[in-house]
């Protein structure tokens, strides 16, 4: 099955998680704490179900890699796997906040490269999807429309940052490249600013995973955009225990 096809397979179950999440997150749920430090909260535990039950029945010989299944996070990346973070943005969901800025993230990965990504807020009603072939698109309030990287203006270039885990070292890189804007926001949306021309590039060098990262890094490639490692390689995907380094992700930067 080609990536357009697999995505619309997927789409009305992320909604679905989105909309599950969204119940929960009006009755406040409270937070509970992983092995590793972590908040998760009963959303996260509903929305994984709801996207694990869709991927197992129609892709069955695909392996999953999920952030909540902690015995995937051993498999030994294949060729092809899907990976799925069904509430990215824990701590932005728990800070109910009224930002809304988590989503749902689901990607497919095929030699390193993601080939696919759908990036869902819920709370915000927007939600991304990218594939190779066909491009990105945002879908709000029930219209559809292909988006792309804006061009750069050079004297108000935009940056947008994590709204949790902001560092010196990020505040140092915007210093040293004249980055005048900086709009804060959690979760995978801040790739997704970056490929609907909303803003220009984001930075990251505290850590993050690779289920955090491959929707939206795949919605922001197929909106013209690119995600590179410190030193301009290509940022991959499958590496040990699925743990990225820092990059920078961009659109004309």
């Amino acid at each position: 099955m080609d990536e357009p096809k697999i995505v619309e397979t997927l789409l009305p179950a992320v909604k679905y998680a989105g909309q599950e999440i969204i119940k929960i997150y009006e009755l406040k749920p409270t937070r509970l704490i992983k092995n590793d430090g972590s908040p998760v909260t009963i959303a996260d535990k509903v929305a994984e179900k709801i996207l694990i039950d869709t991927l197992t029945k129609f892709f069955p010989k695909v392996p999953i890699v999920s952030e909540e299944n902690p015995t995937s996070h051993n498999l030994t990346a294949p060729k092809e796997f899907f990976l799925v973070d069904p509430l990215d943005g824990t701590k932005e969901f728990l800070k109910f906040d009224g930002k809304g800025s988590f989503t749902v993230n689901v990607a497919l990965i095929r030699n390193g490269i993601p080939v696919l990504g759908i990036v869902y807020a819920p709370a915000l009603d927007r939600l991304f999807y990218g594939t190779q072939s066909k491009g990105s698109f945002e879908e709000e309030k029930n219209q559809i429309k292909k988006i792309e990287i804006r061009k750069l203006i050079k004297d108000s270039i935009i940056a947008v940052a994590s709204a949790s885990h902001r560092d010196d070292e990020t505040n140092n890189w915007l210093a040293q490249n004249n980055v005048s804007k900086t709009v804060s926001i959690g979760s995978s949306l801040k790739f997704c600013l970056v490929a609907c021309g909303e803003a220009d590039v984001y930075p990251r060098f505290g850590p993050t995973m690779e289920w955090d990262t491959a929707a939206g890094d795949a919605v922001l490639r197929f909106a013209g955009g690119r995600v590179e490692n410190l030193d301009g390689s290509v940022f991959k995907y499958g590496k040990k225990d699925y743990k990225n380094i820092s990059f920078i992700a961009m659109g004309n930067f």
